[in-house]
């Protein structure tokens, strides 16, 4: 940000006294996060099955927003300690994600091609949740 006056407050950036972006979303794991959400939400939208199983699709959006919205959350507190505990809430709504993509795989309602594109972003955001955890140790 050179040539350019900036001051990061605890929770968001201001660039020369505008308020600009919260500090959450210069993360990229929050931005992946989201991305990975937007997905799944769109592959919601897609699947038509003679049954719904409107429990399901409700935990998936459930479980797929709560990603960045508790990295979020947790950069919005006031200590390194917090912010770790919603990084772990996070991996655990990856993991919930990854649990009903493998069940709506093996219900047929996503092609075996979704399913594993979806893993694959699911273990990077797994790996950048966790080395983030690490950084905060």
């Amino acid at each position: 940000m050179e040539g350019v006056g900036w001051i990061a407050l605890s929770s968001w950036l201001l660039v020369d006294g505008n308020m600009q972006e919260y500090n959450f979303e210069r993360l990229e794991v929050w931005q992946k996060a989201v991305e990975f959400a937007d997905n799944i939400l769109a592959l919601l939208d897609e699947i038509e099955t003679t049954r719904k199983h409107y429990r399901l699709f409700e935990q998936m959006e459930s479980a797929c927003t709560s990603i960045p919205m508790n990295i979020a959350e947790g950069k919005g507190r006031y200590s390194r300690k917090e912010f770790k505990q919603f990084l772990y809430i996070a991996r655990g709504s990856l993991f919930e994600v990854v649990t009903l993509l493998t069940i709506f795989q093996k219900r047929k309602w996503i092609s075996a091609e979704k399913y594993n594109s979806l893993k694959d972003n699911s273990f990077q955001i797994g790996k950048m949740l966790s080395g983030l955890i690490n950084s905060l140790k």
